[in-house]
């Protein structure tokens, strides 16, 4: 599902909730009229007058003014009286109107301004977590929960900085990713790829990023390595897929490729990882791969047009340091 299907479906949704509303009002007020039929006399008699209203300010004629006094004066009466049944019912206006889901913007996901409504930018974050198969795991994993202390302070033979000061680094990086994801620039590339051995933060660093995007209401998918493979030849050999998924995995705003390398290498893996990674690019759309692999590790494992692609379109962050899933 596209960004602008996802929209479309929830604009039908809206539609649908509204219709809903109408229907059910219509229903109670008829029910109402049943029990009370001289409260549908005076609802009736209310109408009429505001159209009398309208009518005596577009006529313009020499009483006009005389003539509204008039009419305000019997709609004000009317309005008493209704007060007053409903009062003896135990009800009021309000319990008359009727009941949306949104009282702000009536179930149209826009308000009087112009502007979607916040009921609105809550339905397109919930599909979003729905599709990026990591709701669960976020509310642990995320920028706010991120502890550096957990990362050495001392630096390691062969690198040029402590492992602490290297993630302070690439978490002002993923940070500002998130922060400027639509932004483009000449000078930063619009993917990431993650590399280091396994227990130095890739993955969690990775749900940082998609839980800020997340929260933007922006379509983020999750998929190891082997999943997206799985998918795949699923797709391809045995049963095809609901091809809104497979399409999602090209348009989707950020897909994030878990633990390349951990699937079988073989000519069809190649085809459809460079596939995806060469759609994507040709959509616009960006992609986070993380991967236990060194970058000659990935040149010999994957071909010259996998790895011609990454280096040109992918900025490379390395994690090193001690396997912190030991420490805790």
């Amino acid at each position: 599902m596209k960004r602008s299907t996802m929209i479309r479906d929830i604009k039908k949704n809206y539609d649908k909730k509204r219709l809903q509303a109408q229907r059910k009002h219509e229903e109670k007020m008829q029910a109402l009229y049943e029990s009370l039929p001289e409260l549908e006399k005076i609802n009736g008699q209310i109408t009429r007058l505001g159209l009398s209203v309208s009518r005596a300010l577009i006529a313009g004629e020499r009483r006009q003014k005389e003539v509204l006094n008039n009419l305000r004066r019997e709609m004000e009466a009317l309005k008493q009286q209704k007060t007053q049944l409903l009062q003896g019912l135990g009800l009021t206006e309000k319990d008359l109107q009727v009941e949306y889901e949104c009282a702000d913007c009536q179930d149209r996901g826009v308000l009087e301004n112009g502007k979607h409504c916040h009921c609105y930018q809550q339905e397109l974050i919930v599909r979003a977590y729905a599709m990026s198969n990591l709701s669960g795991i976020l509310e642990k994993e995320n920028f706010k929960t991120f502890r550096l202390n957990l990362f050495s302070d001392q630096v390691p033979a062969g690198e040029p900085l402590s492992p602490r000061d290297n993630m302070i680094q690439i978490l002002q990086q993923c940070e500002g990713y998130v922060f400027n994801f639509h932004a483009s620039s000449s000078e930063e590339k619009a993917n990431l790829l993650f590399y280091g051995p396994t227990g130095l933060g890739k993955t969690f660093m990775a749900n940082c990023i998609a839980k800020g995007l997340l929260d933007q209401g922006k379509i983020v998918i999750y998929q190891t390595a082997y999943q997206l493979i799985s998918l795949l030849e699923k797709h391809q050999f045995q049963e095809k897929q609901d091809p809104q998924t497979i399409r999602l995995l090209s348009t989707c705003d950020l897909l994030i490729l878990d633990d390349l390398g951990t699937e079988m290498t073989n000519s069809f893996t190649n085809s459809q990882i460079f596939q995806l990674i060469n759609t994507r690019h040709l959509e616009g759309t960006r992609t986070l791969i993380s991967t236990n692999l060194t970058p000659k590790e990935l040149m010999l494992r994957y071909d010259d047009r996998i790895c011609s692609r990454l280096y040109a379109y992918y900025d490379f962050v390395k994690f090193f340091g001690e396997d912190l899933r030991w420490q805790r």
